[in-house]
């Protein structure tokens, strides 16, 4: 088996590996939210507390989110077909906007309803119950918070990221509801419970700001940081054949990386030498970056094709060594 072959059947087992990771993380962000939804229901119905349906809602916007999560991820760990050559990758994007959309209805749902109550000056009760759903809640998503870490640190996954924010966000959620149910019942103070109301509703509209900029990048083929670019151009350039690289470009799709840059190798060596060289830069890159889809270019040394554009003939190796100290 050559070895173009071997970096094929690498980034698919790396890929497949991906995909069963997010979708088991998208299953638990599931479960979590149709179990956390049963408690804090019958507790906002007996305490009729507005940080409690405050805390409901987002909850219930969770399990429609994490279903959603789940097709996404699902859909984005299937191969390359006929149509979609680069991969379905896209779609966790696509699905962690939808994701922040339905934040931002939450958020500004809560806040009406907070705003409601603080006029009306309601009262909630109850608050035992209450307190010991919010705790309950919080035991569960941090189980799952800790889970879905690993799953992002393994894959990358910008939706089972924007979960991540969900469930983040649960936390601080249901500790608001216990301290607004402990000062409005215990503490006496007035109004204590639609104020948390209030904050969580801007905690929300923060966090849905946070989710869509990942995703974004990702719809808009944004650049992969300064600190992974140089890494990546580090890695190739250990191959003395090297003379040079340029036009770089790199983007993220989902759970996979894809790349594509410029080489100058000497015009003297054969078509079966360059090959065999881009072969080893391959395998040197696979084993740094595994499942990262490369296309190497072959220029011959010196070649120039846009003139006067540092955006496509700056070479990157050159620029790595006016950094170093």
């Amino acid at each position: 088996m050559t070895v173009g072959h071997n970096h094929h059947h690498a980034r698919a087992a790396h890929h497949q590996a991906s995909g069963a990771l997010t979708t088991r993380a998208a299953v638990a962000s599931v479960t979590a939210a149709a179990v956390l939804m049963a408690i804090k229901g019958y507790a906002a119905w007996h305490t009729g507390s507005v940080a409690m349906l405050g805390s409901l809602a987002d909850t219930g916007l969770d399990l429609v989110a994490s279903l959603m999560t789940l097709f996404g991820v699902r859909l984005a760990a299937q191969p390359a077909d006929h149509d979609h050559r680069f991969g379905h990758g896209k779609a966790e994007a696509l699905v962690a906007l939808f994701q922040v959309a339905m934040i931002a209805v939450s958020a500004f749902a809560i806040f009406g309803r907070a705003v409601d109550r603080l006029v009306a000056r309601q009262v909630t009760a109850d608050a035992e119950l209450g307190i010991g759903a919010s705790a309950i809640a919080i035991v569960i998503t941090i189980g799952l918070l800790t889970y879905q870490r690993h799953v992002i640190a393994r894959t990358g996954s910008v939706a089972i990221g924007a979960d991540h924010v969900h469930y983040q966000s649960d936390v601080l959620l249901n500790a608001a509801v216990i301290a607004a149910l402990v000062l409005d019942q215990y503490l006496g103070v007035t109004g204590a419970d639609p104020i948390f109301g209030i904050a969580i509703a801007a905690w929300l509209l923060w966090g849905a700001w946070r989710a869509s900029s990942a995703a974004i990048d990702q719809l808009m083929d944004k650049e992969w940081p300064p600190e992974k670019r140089r890494r990546f151009v580090e890695v190739a350039g250990r191959h003395p054949e090297l003379k040079g690289l340029h036009d770089l470009r790199t983007r993220t799709s989902g759970a996979t990386d894809f790349v594509q840059f410029h080489i100058w190798m000497d015009p003297a060596m054969t078509i079966a030498e360059a090959h065999d060289v881009t072969d080893r830069i391959e395998h040197s890159l696979a084993q740094e970056f595994p499942g990262t889809e490369v296309l190497i270019h072959i220029d011959p040394d010196g070649q120039v094709d846009h003139p006067g554009n540092d955006l496509v003939e700056a070479d990157e190796m050159a620029k790595l060594k006016d950094v170093q100290p």
